[in-house]
């Protein structure tokens, strides 16, 4: 993956003209702060069909693709199979990204969200097939694929389809021990297969920048200079395979915080990695259900319910405090109860908490789970 520097703009939280409308993207601003990006010698810019209500891709052509030579920008976007039902409907699919974007080519092009969900219309819509052909046309020249899956799917699905360039993971130092993301063993299983890798929610969604006070103590203690989100996309960044590490900018301010330290980048120090440890454990204190998923509770399960999986996101979910009617955990959810039990199947045999050493009561907690993530 050629890119000059390892920072990726990710055009999924471009600044509005109303906080209210999510098309409501400011083109003007935009602007500024992709001629500003690449001014200061990056290149990566990435979209996709469903961000800002479906504007990103029309925006990018306004404020990237016309006021740009195509030599000064790589550009991402990316096929959702919940927008498309035929071969005939996805090649009208990718003909209108073409359209919208202008770009002539796709530098990156990925396969979204390769799960359990839409693998199997991916295969019956033969997009495999027909990426590649795209791809020997020159129409993109490097293609790759998303994942929301857990570590043993990313595997399979590597081993099954060697011919993919790059893989994009969600991966954060609050993930990255997650019994429910599985960032670490996602990573572990794309180096491990000799992939490149793009990191998206490297701050998670604005929550490692907004960390408990104790903890930016800490980091602010060590590093005065470095804003609290810095620590976070330095984190993913210092990872061997990492190629791109993808931003949502919203602001010239964040852009310029993020340019000014990725631009000469220094890769965390064994000292900056025991102070995140520690940042972990603050944000960790403050959790809902204290799992440290030592996993006993799951041998034998009647039902087959990962508990410390559905704690790991529930807990997540809990410190977001999101009033998003979506977030990454509830999808994550969804995936893993197509293979396991749900919270909900839950037959309150009461084993799991005979064996717990943490002597939780999981009967209860799964209720909480099922509650939150299974209720309309």
């Amino acid at each position: 993956m050629d890119v000059r520097y390892k920072l990726g703009f990710g055009l999924m939280r471009l600044p509005m003209t109303n906080p209210d409308d999510a098309g409501s993207i400011d083109i003007d601003e935009s602007g500024r702060m992709a001629d500003s990006f690449i001014e200061q010698g990056f290149t990566y810019f990435d979209t996709a069909w469903m961000y800002h209500n479906k504007q990103s891709e029309p925006a990018t052509k306004e404020f990237l693709v016309k006021r740009h030579d195509r030599s000064e920008y790589t550009l991402a976007t990316k096929m959702h199979a919940g927008f498309f039902n035929t071969e005939e409907e996805r090649d009208a699919y990718f003909e209108a990204q073409l359209e919208k974007t202008g770009a002539g080519y796709f530098d990156y092009y990925l396969l979204h969200d390769v799960g359990r969900e839409n693998i199997d219309k991916f295969r019956e819509l033969h997009c495999f097939e027909y990426l590649k052909a795209k791809k020997e046309a020159g129409i993109i020249k490097h293609l790759g694929f998303s994942s929301h899956e857990d570590a043993e799917h990313v595997d399979k699905f590597l081993t099954e389809y060697p011919e993919f360039e790059f893989i994009q993971l969600q991966i954060n130092y609050l993930d990255w021990d997650s019994e429910g993301v599985q960032s670490r063993r996602c990573y572990e299983a794309a180096v491990k297969h000799g992939m490149d890798v793009v990191v998206m929610e490297p701050v998670k969604g604005g929550i490692l920048a907004n960390v408990p006070p104790e903890a930016e103590a800490l980091l602010k203690a060590h590093r005065p200079d470095m804003s609290v989100a810095s620590w976070a996309i330095r984190f993913v960044a210092s990872l061997e395979n990492v190629k791109v590490v993808l931003s949502g900018m919203s602001s010239m301010e964040q852009l310029l915080d993020n340019t000014s330290y990725m631009k000469a980048f220094e890769p965390l120090s064994l000292e900056e990695y025991e102070i995140i440890d520690k940042v972990v454990e603050i944000i960790n204190s403050s959790i809902s259900i204290p799992c440290t998923a030592c996993s006993y509770c799951t041998e034998g399960c009647p039902v087959n319910i990962p508990i410390p999986r559905y704690f790991s996101l529930y807990n997540t979910d809990m410190y977001e405090s999101s009033d998003s009617e979506w977030t990454p955990q509830c999808e994550y959810y969804e995936r893993t109860a197509m293979t396991f039990g749900k919270a909900s199947d839950c037959i309150a045999c009461g084993q799991c908490e005979a064996i717990c050493p943490q002597h939780l009561p999981i009967i209860k907690n799964l209720e909480m789970v099922a509650e939150h993530f299974e209720t309309e």
